[in-house]
């Protein structure tokens, strides 16, 4: 069997430049909020899962003793240790597979808009388990599985009412989608996102031995430029959360 591609090594110094840009959602929304929410020491020890490019990972690094950035891409990786710091050690792994690290030698695990493009899901989810200390806390960020639904949802215009309005085409049944990695070019270069419902997440972590204790859906940072539509848009930009935010505790 052809082993699928759901990584975004192909791209990966496009993606390295996007995720350093001011403006972005990973700096304006993810970061703050993650780093607030793994609420960081210097005796921590974290696993960034699914690290790419090392974004995160520096981030995490000015606050923890030591950070682990683990992704499947060697191609990411590679552009990570091109800003080495000494508390960061990075390795090429798929997310289900930790073999490197041993039982309970992790005290916070980051999972950042990954596991949409992770295939093996509870399978990640029982691997964290393992590499967790007692007690520990693994932090998902995803694209919001309820409102941002690859090819089945969109923006629309109510041009009676004046109003923006989030359409939803389809949200109960798990899907595969082809994601262009580079959108306007180079349509032949994708990675696979899949769909999954809230139930989906909540009853694999407790497959995986992980409870629930925080849960926080985040909005857009960003603003219509002035024009007719900008209310409407700026009004239901802050109705409709882009991504959420699962706090998991190892049981």
């Amino acid at each position: 069997m052809q082993k699928k591609n759901t990584s975004w090594g192909g791209v990966a110094e496009w993606y390295n430049e996007l995720l350093e840009k001011e403006g972005t959602y990973q700096k304006e929304v993810v970061l703050p909020n993650i780093l607030r929410v793994l609420r960081l020491t210097n005796d921590d020890t974290v696993l960034d899962l699914a690290c790419g490019t090392g974004f995160f990972s520096r981030a995490f690094a000015g606050v923890a003793g030591k950070v682990i950035g683990v992704d499947v891409a060697k191609d990411l990786i590679a552009i990570a240790k091109q800003t080495p710091q000494k508390n960061i050690a990075y390795k090429i792994s798929p997310a289900h597979k930790l073999d490197f690290l041993e039982s309970r030698s992790v005290d916070k695990i980051a999972l950042v808009l990954a596991a949409q493009n992770i295939e093996e899901l509870q399978k990640t989810f029982a691997e964290c388990a393992r590499v967790l200390k007692p007690g520990g806390m693994m932090v998902i960020i995803l694209n919001h599985p309820a409102f941002r639904i690859p090819k089945r949802s969109s923006w629309g215009w109510d041009e009676k009412e004046g109003a923006q309005y989030r359409r939803i085409d389809g949200y109960m049944s798990e899907a595969t989608e082809k994601i262009q990695m580079h959108p306007g070019d180079k349509p032949s270069e994708y990675t696979l996102s899949f769909h999954r419902p809230l139930q989906v997440y909540f009853k694999d972590l407790k497959r995986g031995g992980f409870v629930v204790r925080g849960l926080e859906e985040w909005i857009s940072h960003k603003k219509s430029e002035p024009g007719p539509r900008a209310a409407a848009e700026n009004k239901i930009r802050k109705e409709i959360p882009m991504f959420l935010m699962i706090e998991a505790v190892k049981s």
